[in-house]
């Protein structure tokens, strides 16, 4: 791959949209109760990863100074001189455009619903500034997929579809937390909020076994709502299992294993939550 295409693709992550796909997949296939078209399919995917590109664009774009203090980040794209804000800028441009036209695509109401999903990203790159509070705003932020996918099917906005808000939301803001760790020392100096900055490691990694909790709650309103059968509350067992093997890798007094538990688990927790949908929806 040239260059700047490739240094682009590192800088957003593009790999990390496998934490976020499978719930808006998840998504569509409860609107549909089953398989949608797979124009519609494809083009949720499609909307998905552009949000996704445009979110991360942005948080690197405005985080580029903070990021250059950060010796953890200091090798980021922006800071070691690789793109410039410019090409970050335009590629956020074109996920913008890209987002938007896959609003046309699908159901009439997203194209009117898409600046709900566009404002948060441009909020929450300043929360980090003035509140711990970050780490939900994230969890808003991507929690939204699986809400905006089953709206881009379906075309309307039940309540309980967000349920699954809570159960993305919740699980992100947990393991942001637990990422957060890695700078608690570079947060304080900075004066940047995060909830191990402001309240301590210990403290914090509670937190994050909370939010999990409530996204493992929020894991079972789907089942009941969307009345899925018995394959689904297998998954549900199986990523509260991985919940708690996550925080039993990450301490208070071993921060060894945070990328281990960041990559690893989460994207086998993602795919595992999908393959349950899937499975329940078969044989109900």
């Amino acid at each position: 791959m040239p260059s700047l295409p490739r240094h682009l693709a590192n800088l957003v992550r593009l790999e990390h949209s496998l934490f976020a796909l499978p719930y808006a997949i998840v998504g569509a296939l409860l609107a549909a109760d089953g398989l949608p078209p797979l124009g519609d399919l494809l083009w949720v995917a499609i909307a998905m990863v552009a949000a996704r590109t445009l979110a991360m664009g942005l948080n690197r774009v405005i985080d580029a100074e903070l990021d250059a203090r950060n010796p953890r980040t200091a090798g980021r794209e922006i800071p070691a001189g690789l793109v410039t804000k410019g090409q970050v800028w335009a590629l956020c441009a074109v996920s913008l455009a890209v987002l938007v036209l896959s609003t046309f695509m699908l159901a009439p109401i997203t194209r009117w619903l898409w600046p709900l999903v566009v404002i948060p990203f441009v909020v929450y790159p300043y929360m980090k500034r003035f509140t711990w509070l970050c780490h939900l705003w994230l969890g808003l932020c991507i929690g939204l997929a699986p809400v905006g996918a089953y709206v881009a099917v379906a075309g309307t906005v039940p309540e309980g579809a967000f349920w699954l808000l809570g159960v993305v939301g919740f699980w992100i803001a947990g393991f942001d937390i637990i990422y957060a760790t890695m700078d608690v020392a570079h947060d304080r100096a900075e004066g940047i909020h995060s909830a191990p900055a402001d309240f301590g490691v210990g403290r914090a990694l509670w937190l994050s076994r909370i939010l999990h909790a409530a996204s493992i709650v929020s894991m079972v309103g789907v089942g009941l709502w969307a009345g899925l059968a018995w394959p689904y509350w297998i998954a549900v067992a199986l990523c509260a299992a991985l919940l708690v093997y996550e925080h039993a890798i990450v301490r208070e007094d071993d921060l060894s294993r945070v990328n281990q538990a960041f990559f690893n688990v989460n994207v086998i927790l993602a795919f595992l939550y999908l393959a349950g949908v899937v499975a329940a929806l078969i044989v109900g």
